[in-house]
């Protein structure tokens, strides 16, 4: 699977951005897609992520602020970020969680897009 980013950039404090993800490769076989960042000198945390089922988990600082969206069928997923905050400065990765099974039982993967940019000016 490979992951590919999109939408990045500047804002300023309270501001929006949104970013894209397209998965291309063995769609069929992610079992849920995510956002996740790491801002310089700390270590790289969830944001959002989306099941197959459409279940939405998010990290306490960014609930009711950013919103995540997304056909895994597709491959694709979306995180709208609104009222943007300096401390949401950080490279965003979206992550597809993938799941093979045989009849020897399943083997988990993860596979990271390349991170885009997201600085929040104050």
């Amino acid at each position: 699977v490979q992951l590919v980013e999109s939408g990045g950039g500047l804002v300023q404090a309270g501001g929006s951005l949104r970013l894209s993800c397209v998965a291309s490769g063995r769609v069929s076989d992610i079992d849920s897609l995510g956002w996740f960042r790491q801002a310089p000198g700390k270590q790289r945390e969830l944001v959002a992520t989306i099941t197959s089922a459409r279940t939405t988990n998010y990290e306490a600082s960014v609930k009711g602020r950013f919103t995540i969206s997304g056909d895994l069928a597709k491959g694709t997923v979306d995180l709208q970020m609104n009222r943007l905050r300096p401390e949401d400065t950080a490279v965003y990765y979206c992550k597809a969680a993938v799941v093979v099974r045989t009849i020897e039982g399943r083997a988990d993967f993860d596979y990271w897009g390349q991170g885009t940019q997201v600085t929040v000016s104050s």
